[in-house]
């Protein structure tokens, strides 16, 4: 049974792993193998990227003891990260997860929430009622990618 809970420390490393494995399985199809290798690097700062974890608070999708999903949304209604693990797409983890950052916003008061969302999680996001508000083009590792500023306004 899927379950979504409160990040914890000691989550980082699971969520690195899923971070790897949606960007290296799902998004591959959307995004070159270098596009790939800067987004998702094997080196990456292991430091940093749990600071960062640690700072952002995201919700953690669990099923049984693994984790297969993370998704935060901040002060401002940005959503930093919402990842699916590539191991477990189409199970409706992303839904869920998302359900989950309306009812933070709702919490919180908040009027939208924004995201900077990749080629291939822009169809998901429209279902959700997320509109394209600019095409950008990030350089991750010297290498330019592609995504959408995609905002949706709260009621």
């Amino acid at each position: 049974m899927l379950a979504i809970r409160a990040f914890r420390e000691g989550d980082e490393a699971a969520l690195l792993r899923v971070h790897r494995s949606a960007i290296r399985t799902i998004a591959a199809r959307d995004y070159t193998p270098e596009q790939i290798d800067a987004w998702a690097p094997e080196d990456a700062d292991l430091a940093a990227w749990a600071e960062r974890m640690r700072r952002n608070r995201p919700f953690v999708a669990v099923l049984g003891e693994d984790i297969v999903g993370y998704a935060d949304v901040q002060a401002d209604g940005h959503i930093d990260h919402f990842f699916v693990s590539g191991e477990h797409p189409r199970r409706r983890i992303g839904t869920r997860l998302m359900a989950c950052l309306h009812e933070e916003a709702a919490r919180r008061g908040l009027a939208e929430l924004h995201a900077d969302v990749s080629a291939t999680a822009e169809p998901f996001f429209a279902r959700h009622g997320f509109v394209v508000v600019r095409r950008q083009q990030p350089v991750r590792r010297g290498v330019t990618l592609h995504n959408a500023l995609m905002r949706k306004r709260l009621g």
